[in-house]
């Protein structure tokens, strides 16, 4: 990324106003002591109005929470509704590949590519790339070279059957928040059940709930799975989890221009950890020493999470859902999340050059750091 200003950066942000991922950000950027980042609103950019000033730097914030921009975007009138993630993901990518092109006209810089975005939103693709990386995934039979498409529940349960997979989490392609997430595992001879926050109306129309709910047969499996279908599907191992105090329990880990600055241990008595679903931020330093323990490494662990995000060099923060298996020992990734610094009130992890610092300071810093160093290289 190169810059022809040498000032400070001027800060614009493609995002919704009044959403509160923009209101953080924007402290941030007065905290730094840098005038307020100019906002274009997405439903400008929805609209066909992406325009940018020469020099500016932009950042690509989540278009969520706006119900007129997720109408634009998924085609459904309800943002409960589970359908539509598919043509979210086309139209999301074009109006990004929309932005990247006025950007780039205007001679502005992006902090967020559209290649790496589209990877990011796409869970198959996601997965594929941190394989081939090196970096450790659950087993998976839907990504790489080799994934197979799912048309229903009929291919999940071939899948699981030919990979010798008892336990799957089955995942919208596209989706986000946990939204259409099912945990399915054999449950003796020929019985299935899952956990899932999917609800299904007598119409047959998906919804998501706040509520983790099981479902206990086949039959109901089978019809949620065939409803997702049309969206794609992923397919990965359920791994098991390391405990905390009883419950089940992951990590997120926000990586800032290769580094891992935050960390926030989630943990749950349900499969999915989200804090949405009932989930709650357990004990750090409890999980590092769980880590130390075990005769693992929290530096290897974080690690793990900054080789996930070196795959997306064109990125400068992501959110990583570290995995850790049962006993603390060993880890693996379970998704990268280009929103994934939504962590309010967290600061840095000591030794992350982050100390003191939210995700959003972290990154207004690290933007400002590239500043200085594109300044010095350009000093004769």
């Amino acid at each position: 990324m190169s810059r022809s200003a040498s000032s400070s950066p001027r800060l614009a942000v493609v995002g919704n106003p009044g959403n509160r991922r923009i209101g953080l950000f924007q402290d941030a950027v007065s905290a730094a002591g840098l005038p307020r980042a100019r906002t274009l609103p997405w439903l400008d950019v929805l609209r066909g109005k992406a325009d940018f000033l020469t020099g500016e730097t932009v950042r690509i914030e989540s278009p969520g929470e706006d119900p007129e921009v997720d109408r634009l975007l998924r085609g459904v009138d309800d943002p409960a509704r589970v359908e539509g993630s598919a043509l979210w993901y086309a139209r999301f990518t074009s109006a990004v590949r929309d932005v990247s092109r006025a950007a780039t006209a205007a001679g502005a810089l992006l902090l967020d590519t559209p290649g790496d975005i589209a990877v990011l939103f796409d869970k198959r693709r996601c997965h594929g790339v941190l394989d081939a990386a090196g970096v450790p995934v659950p087993a998976s039979p839907t990504s790489g070279p080799g994934g197979r498409p799912v048309r229903g529940w009929a291919d999940v349960r071939a899948l699981m059957a030919d990979h010798r997979l008892p336990r799957v989490f089955v995942k919208l392609a596209h989706g986000s928040s946990a939204s259409g997430v099912m945990a399915v595992e054999t449950a003796g001879p020929g019985r299935i059940r899952a956990a899932t926050s999917v609800e299904r109306d007598p119409a047959g129309r998906l919804y998501n709930s706040l509520r983790v709910r099981r479902l206990t047969t086949e039959r109901e499996v089978a019809a949620i799975v065939d409803a997702l279908a049309p969206d794609g599907l992923h397919i990965e191992r359920w791994l098991p989890k390391a405990s905390q105090r009883g419950r089940a329990a992951d990590l997120r880990v926000v990586v800032v221009d290769g580094r891992a600055t935050h960390a926030v241990v989630r943990t749950s008595r349900s499969p999915m950890t989200n804090l949405h679903l009932g989930g709650a931020r357990g004990d750090l330093d409890e999980a590092r020493a769980a880590v130390e323990a075990a005769g693992g490494s929290w530096a290897e662990a974080l690690a793990v999470c900054e080789r996930a995000a070196a795959a997306f060099p064109d990125t400068l923060c992501v959110g990583v859902d570290l995995l850790p298996a049962t006993g603390w020992r060993r880890f693996a990734v379970g998704e990268v999340n280009a929103f994934g610094d939504l962590l309010p009130g967290l600061t840095g992890l000591p030794g992350s050059g982050a100390e003191g610092l939210d995700t959003y300071a972290a990154q207004v810093a690290a933007v400002l750091n590239r500043a200085r160093n594109h300044r010095a290289s350009a000093t004769p």
